[in-house]
């Protein structure tokens, strides 16, 4: 497969990116205005229709509105091209006109379009409000609470008229030949333009089509027109348009559609929360659908509501965050001399994570001290301001003691453990009267501390020495020392995070941070600061939901992030309407449309992922195989088992991802021949990709290939399964046996606990892969199926540093996205 783009892509790449966009914002502004001052948000449908005339790259149709009380004449009623018109009712209420009958195609005879007039106001009010008393909960607010003939009247008391439209036919009728297109303000992202299949089923499309086929969506900010139209290709709507399926002629060019991409996204970040100048911000603008006649762009309906602009938030001063991660001095309050309670216990952790006690104080009234840290009577006792204060405290104390850490200058930085600020709508008010005490504080010259949390699980910075969870040693295992850590993990659940390295203690990033309810201090904040941090190379984040526009601040550090070279693994829970109301509750977050936070943080180079065990498998991969160089996505593999080497083929392809089963070269085949038949295993034995080397290929045989696959250039990454239950192999082992504690590059007890076989005299595999891992040049994916008895053999793999997978499945699926992923970002970065 070619990753870089053909001399006929680059020209024509040149010549849509000469496409130029006429368009008029003040006429825009001035459209937005008009119907401001008639006290509305929204614009009718003829308004819309002069909205994209300033737009410059449409044909809107002619229309004439005829007001309910209007008595218009033949010569006005046949003023409009063609033998036909179409008739569309006018209210700021009906939104979908065509399920209530508000929309008619009629001869352009006057007597005609004056009689389906009369009727349309009368039976479109009928069938509005038999819908709604059908169907209360869609009713517009101003509608609740209304029935009958009170209903009724407030519906036709709110229609405006009948819109007399062009009618202009289109090209074609066929399936996917109407196109969708609009803007729409979103919490979290700000501006984000979508296009794809259009028309009345434009919803069933998108539930039903693969991911990215009926529709693309991508945040306008940092975004061109052609960067959004070679999204656009992806889908059926382009192969529709473009002429490219059986029987189909092009109905649209490339270059009016980048124009129309291009003119949409510079109406959208001019009308943007983010421009301090725009008098109006679109809340959403759509036309569904567009449909084409003659090379034209026609829209044959549309909406647009606007809003005027809000005040942003406070700046946080995130150069903090070092004070929080790095800290010179720790301040506890709540830790208790008595009883071991969750300040205790903290305490405790921060001590065996190596911090110094003497650099370290616990805030507390009458003691003197707490397992050998000193106290200090209250805040105003303290020397200094100190770098890091720990709050554990209830939830009903840290108001006040946000005001007193805040007049005292108290700390650069402070955690927030306290779970209860906003979980509950009791909880709600105290947590709003923290986040304004905080954002006061922020605006003074000094900034004020920053805060994480609350409801945060603690910290764990192996960098900075300590460790503020509150999770006992006993319950979770920590790995102390040195040893070289390259992963930030950033997650808005605690127990997300502790349940990961529960279950996979060789993870062990250097910062763990549990960022809680985002009271203060944000995913964005935070990954816009270890962006920067260079003993980080991979960063993994749970997301339950963003801040307000704080997406999109990560999607851009997300961005620079990858364009450093760094390696970012992603998981957004609250994906259903279920999920979403889950994550409320949980962390007082406000979870968005999943499907926008997915596409745009795929477009900004995260590697997202679908579910919980993915996210684990591609860490796994960023953590093990970053700075292996990945030339492209031809992959080879081999099992000793002839199920994996069938899963190997089957999963080199998904609709996810598109790998290649590498051709091995002749070099490579003539070595592979002679090994077999060194090991007399000929007879049992063809060598091909993937290849099954069968159950009595014994230890050296795997290294021998491992080493082969490695060096032919044809070969891009190479998945061996190693079964353990073969009777060649040597995979039971114990921990003592293993011979690499001091070699390997994770902890020494990372090898796991002892079988009840000796380990052989001669070589094993662990041996072999040991002798040969620092001359590997491309990444080595290991499967290991078997049962608990062979976690020790795992176990001593992963501490050679080699990403080791259960099942092979996981392994082909997890590899392929990491794959694809690296040189998307590649290409990106070209």
């Amino acid at each position: 497969m070619m990753w870089g783009k053909s001399v006929f892509a680059q020209r024509w790449d040149e010549r849509l990116r000469k496409v130029q966009t006429n368009v008029d914002l003040p006429s825009m502004e001035g459209v937005l205005r008009r119907a401001a001052d008639e006290g509305r948000a929204t614009l009718f449908e003829h308004e819309v229709y002069q909205f994209l005339k300033h737009l410059g790259s449409e044909t809107p149709p002619r229309t004439l509105l005829l007001p309910v009380t209007a008595m218009p004449d033949d010569e006005e009623l046949m003023s409009m091209p063609g033998d036909k018109v179409v008739l569309k009712i006018v209210s700021p209420t009906i939104v979908h006109k065509t399920e209530v009958g508000g929309v008619r195609i009629v001869p352009k005879e006057p007597d005609k379009i004056r009689a389906t007039c009369r009727r349309m106001l009368y039976e479109v009010s009928e069938k509005y409000a038999t819908l709604i008393e059908r169907h209360p909960a869609s009713a517009p607010e101003k509608y609740r609470g209304l029935s009958g003939d009170a209903l009724l009247t407030a519906i036709s008391l709110d229609i405006v008229g009948v819109l007399l439209v062009q009618f202009m036919p289109p090209d074609s009728d066929a399936f996917g030949n109407e196109l969708i297109v609009g803007l729409r303000n979103t919490r979290e992202f700000g501006m984000v333009l979508t296009a794809g299949l259009g028309g009345t089923d434009t919803e069933l499309y998108a539930e039903h089509f693969r991911k990215d086929r009926a529709l693309v969506s991508a945040a306008t900010a940092n975004l061109d027109g052609i960067t959004f139209f070679e999204l656009f290709t992806r889908t059926v709507s382009y192969k529709k348009l473009a002429g490219l399926t059986r029987s189909q002629t092009r109905m649209v060019t490339d270059e009016q559609l980048v124009e129309c991409f291009s003119a949409l996204i510079k109406v959208a970040n001019h009308f943007s929360p983010h421009n301090p100048e725009a008098p109006f911000v679109i809340d959403e603008l759509e036309v569904n659908p567009f449909a084409f006649s003659d090379y034209s762009m026609v829209p044959l309906d549309g909406l647009c509501a606007f809003s005027e602009p809000r005040a942003g938030g406070v700046p946080r001063p995130i150069a903090k965050i070092d004070a929080l991660l790095h800290p010179k001095s720790i301040g506890i309050i709540g830790a208790s001399p008595t009883r071991m309670n969750f300040g205790r216990i903290i305490l405790n952790n921060i001590i065996k994570a190596g911090f110094s006690p003497d650099d370290m104080c616990c805030i507390h009234p009458t003691a003197q001290s707490v397992d050998g840290v000193r106290c200090v009577a209250g805040l105003d006792r303290l020397e200094a301001p100190l770098d890091f204060l720990v709050v554990a405290v209830g939830a009903d104390m840290v108001p006040d003691l946000v005001d007193q850490i805040v007049e005292r200058n108290a700390a650069q930085s402070v955690l927030l453990i306290p779970g209860g600020l906003g979980e509950t709508e009791e909880s709600r008010e105290r947590a709003d009267e923290i986040i304004a005490k905080i954002a006061a504080a922020h605006t003074t010259q000094s900034g004020g501390p920053v805060f994480c949390g609350g409801n945060s699980m603690g910290i764990i910075s192996h960098p900075g020495r300590y460790d503020t969870w509150f999770l006992s040693e006993e319950k979770l295992p920590k790995q102390r020392g040195t040893h070289h850590r390259n992963m930030a993990f950033i997650s808005q659940s605690g127990a997300f995070m502790g349940t990961r390295v529960s279950q996979w203690p060789s993870l062990d990033p250097a910062y763990l941070v549990s960022v809680g309810n985002q009271t203060d201090l944000t995913l964005g904040d935070f990954m816009a600061y270890f962006k920067d941090r260079p003993d980080v190379d991979v960063i993994g984040v749970y997301a339950e939901g963003f801040n307000d526009l704080d997406g999109l601040a990560f999607a851009r550090s997300v961005r620079a992030a990858v364009n450093a070279g760094k390696e970012v693994v992603f998981y957004k829970a609250g994906r259903t309407p279920e999920g979403r109301l889950a994550t409320s509750g949980h962390t007082a977050s406000l979870a968005g449309d999943y499907t926008v936070c997915e596409a745009c943080l795929t477009q900004a180079g995260a590697m997202v992922a679908k579910n919980i065990g993915q996210f684990e498998d591609l860490l796994r991969l960023a953590s093990r195989l970053h700075g292996k160089p990945i030339a492209g996505n031809r992959i080879a593999g081999f099992s000793s088992a002839g199920f994996e080497a069938v899963a190997i083929a089957d999963y080199v392809q998904t609709d996810d991802y598109q790998m290649q089963l590498a051709e091995f070269s002749p070099a490579t085949q003539e070595q592979l021949t002679e090994l077999v038949r060194r090991k007399r295993l000929e007879s049992l034995v063809t060598v091909k990709n993937p290849l099954d080397i069968n159950p009595g290929a014994d230890d050296e045989v795997f290294a021998s290939v491992i080493r082969l696959l490695d060096k032919d250039s044809r070969v891009d990454a190479v998945v061996a399964g190693l079964v353990p239950i073969t009777p060649a192999m040597h995979s039971l082992i114990t921990a003592a046996a293993c011979g690499v504690q001091n070699k390997a590059e994770g902890p020494p007890d990372a090898l796991g606990a002892s079988c009840d076989c000796n380990a052989p005299e001669k070589a094993r595999i662990v041996d072999e892969l040991d002798a040969l891992r620092s001359g590997l040049r491309k990444p080595l994916v290991l499967v290991v199926d078997g049962g608990r008895i062979f976690d020790p053999f795992k176990d001593a793999l992963e501490a050679l540093g080699f990403p080791v997978f259960r099942c092979v499945d996981r392994a082909m699926e997890a590899l392929s996205l990491y794959i694809k992923a690296r040189l998307t970002t590649a290409l990106g970065r070209r």
